[in-house]
């Protein structure tokens, strides 16, 4: 679907043309809140991509039927993926679409304020149009729509250099963030794989233009989301998600290290991923060996990884039945 933006000669010479990247997956019952949310912004010039990542459900058909009446100002485009591509491909084929100088990030369970854009396009402008990102507050929204407390993420502005970035990695949700185009035009498009694209943008903002917190509650950010804690019934499910975790840290260690090299840092990048990349490779040895012999010698023999850690990988890979009584010790708190 496509709506063609008005042609106002003050809008198109004072304000950026800028795109909301809505993404999506089986959530059929919370995407039409959130289309919404986009489709009420209050900024213009401004362009909506909607894209349904395979879903399995009728997410796709909510937005198609939360769209098929809107006649504002904005350009909409709606599609849906033939396969699923996970948030760090689907994010960044995306913003190849795009036409926007600054590109928001928005997810299927969560709303944005009518002003988000307006306020985040100002706070860009005041500041030269120098940041790379910038990261509002949310806030904390249940699943039935109802808003609690304030949500503030890391402050950004205290992160001024990769020093500072190796010193503490900040706490981040990605939903809230708005990116510059010189990030994918610099860094190019992060690699397939990754669980989420927080971390990454925001390194590539601070060895870039840099990265700042708007400090204003402009997502409504739901529990009970696909970001989650997730509650496991069986050790088979602890250990799957396991497996899929170290799958996307090997991955976001391998972006954050290309991105570094191409930021001219890549020796120190090494240096400082070295003992999180051991871990990882490590936890993804002892899945990948079959015979009880081989986790043996993994165990014993791996000695840049501390022994806690073998010990655990081990126990996991092993006899997992032996964390049975904690996952339900954990079941019947959460009851309580």
């Amino acid at each position: 679907m496509n709506n063609s933006v008005p042609n106002s000669p003050l809008s198109a010479q004072a304000q950026p043309l800028v795109t909301v990247l809505l993404i999506a997956y089986n959530q059929q019952g919370v995407i039409a809140d959130a289309v919404r949310s986009v489709l009420a912004q209050t900024y213009t010039p401004l362009e909506i991509i909607i894209s349904d990542d395979a879903s399995s459900d009728g997410t796709y058909a909510a937005i198609e039927a939360a769209v098929r009446d809107y006649d504002g100002p904005h350009q909409v485009i709606t599609q849906r993926n033939p396969a699923n591509e996970g948030i760090s491909a689907h994010l960044s084929r995306l913003a190849a679409m795009a036409r926007g100088e600054l590109l928001f990030v928005a997810a299927g369970d969560d709303m944005s304020a009518p002003n988000r854009c307006e306020r985040v396009v100002e706070y860009w402008l005041e500041h030269g149009r120098r940041p790379d990102l910038i990261a509002t507050d949310l806030a904390d929204m249940d699943e039935a729509g109802n808003v609690h407390e304030r949500m503030a993420p890391t402050e950004l502005d205290n992160y001024r250099s990769f020093e500072d970035w190796l010193a503490q990695r900040p706490w981040l949700v990605g939903a809230a963030h708005t990116w510059s185009r010189r990030l994918f035009e610099r860094f190019g498009p992060m690699m397939p794989g990754s669980a989420a694209e927080d971390q990454v943008m925001t390194f590539r903002a601070i060895v870039s233009g840099g990265a700042l917190s708007l400090r204003e509650p402009l997502v409504r950010y739901r529990r009970g989301g696909l970001s989650s804690k997730r509650r496991y019934r069986t050790t088979a499910e602890l250990v799957a998600r396991m497996r899929q975790g170290n799958g996307f840290a090997l991955v976001e260690t391998e972006q954050i290290q290309r991105d570094a090299d191409i930021a001219g840092l890549g020796d120190q990048m090494r240096a400082a991923l070295a003992p999180k990349l051991a871990r990882e490779q490590f936890i993804h040895a002892m899945f990948d060996a079959r015979r009880l012999g081989k986790r043996l010698t993994l165990l014993t023999g791996t000695g840049t990884v501390k022994l806690g850690l073998r010990i655990r990988m081990f126990l996991y890979t092993t006899c997992p039945a032996v964390y049975a009584p904690s996952l339900w010790l954990k079941r019947l708190k959460r009851k309580d």
